[in-house]
């Protein structure tokens, strides 16, 4: 008996072993990213190596997940509820559109904005000191630099009268982003017009009726929303209507876009993983304060400029950094 005893303690014993190890393995964080369209690499590299500088290493003791919506937003839902099924930990967002998606999908899992324009405007959080909810993280605060936008556009631009805005349909930033830029705009004489898209199909017919009613300057601000290959077609249509152009992040200036202006996404998304930690060790997203950008960048392409015949102020190009393309 007493044999027979040892032989099933063993046997048990064998049988859990693997059972504990996948036990184990099951407990390593799964971090799931959400966005409208793919981020440059470079977003994700801060991500990672804020991570590290905290003890985590991919494939190790963390794992990450990503859904790129390729552009589409209406596909976002979708992804959104595919991270609740993998029973991630953490989801981590840039944009409104992938907020929403998050929480709709679900309201007890963490989740960290890499970025949000107005979280508070767009109804993510109740306040930036006292979030509330499952959402926390940072906020570009690209919904209050119209001015500082339209004041850098009126120094780069000769006798600049007429802005034209892009910006997708139903976006409650693009909303919030014209609603704050009215006041400046008048102050500085300037008009501006909403082009709306609802996909890049639009892009040319919105080009041309800029050109058209004589907008003499672009501002876009849909940096979640695009791919790479759609950012690449919006700067091609804005050389060729000679149109000079400012964007949110630098990733537009470096890939040939005049200008960008806004906080460093770099900085935001190595910031993210503050964020992350500790809701990893415990903290509740409600009890975590939003931050705000502390680091901007104003990035000029000179060869752009050239092409356009700009002259860029010095009193520009002592601001900047500048990307001779």
């Amino acid at each position: 008996m007493r044999l027979i005893g040892l032989a099933v303690i063993l046997a048990l014993s064998l049988f859990a072993a693997p059972l504990a190890n996948a036990q184990q393995a099951g407990q390593i964080p799964r971090i799931g990213f959400l966005r409208t369209a793919a981020p440059p690499e470079s977003y994700i590299e801060a991500f990672r190596q804020g991570l590290k500088e905290r003890g985590y290493i991919e494939g190790k003791n963390i794992a990450f997940e990503y859904r790129w919506g390729g552009g589409r937003t209406a596909q976002l839902p979708e992804l959104a509820a595919e991270l609740v099924r993998l029973k991630v930990d953490v989801v981590v967002v840039e944009g409104t559109p992938p907020a929403l998606a998050a929480r709709k999908a679900s309201i007890t899992i963490p989740i960290v904005m890499a970025s949000s324009g107005d979280p508070v405007g767009t109804g993510l959080i109740a306040s930036l000191a006292r979030p509330g909810g499952n959402i926390t993280g940072l906020t570009s605060i690209s919904a209050q630099l119209g001015g500082k936008i339209l004041e850098l556009l009126k120094e780069v631009v000769p006798n600049l009268t007429h802005v034209a805005v892009l910006g997708p349909v139903d976006s409650l930033l693009h909303d919030l982003f014209l609603k704050n830029t009215e006041a400046p705009a008048r102050a500085l004489g300037l008009k501006l017009t909403s082009m709306r898209f609802r996909g890049p199909r639009d892009f040319e017919g919105l080009f041309r009726r800029a050109t058209e009613e004589r907008a003499n300057a672009l501002c876009v601000e849909v940096t979640p929303f695009i791919s790479p290959a759609h950012r690449k077609q919006i700067i091609e249509l804005a050389a060729k209507s000679r149109l000079p152009a400012i964007y949110g992040t630098r990733d537009w200036a470096d890939n040939g876009g005049l200008i960008s202006y806004g906080a460093d996404r770099i900085d935001m998304y190595r910031r993210a993983a503050t964020y992350v930690d500790k809701i990893l060790k415990g903290a509740k997203p409600a009890d975590l304060p939003v931050e705000q950008p502390t680091k901007f960048e104003l990035v000029i392409n000179m060869k752009t400029a050239k092409a356009l015949g700009l002259t860029i102020p010095q009193t520009i190009l002592l601001q900047a950094d500048v990307d001779p393309e």
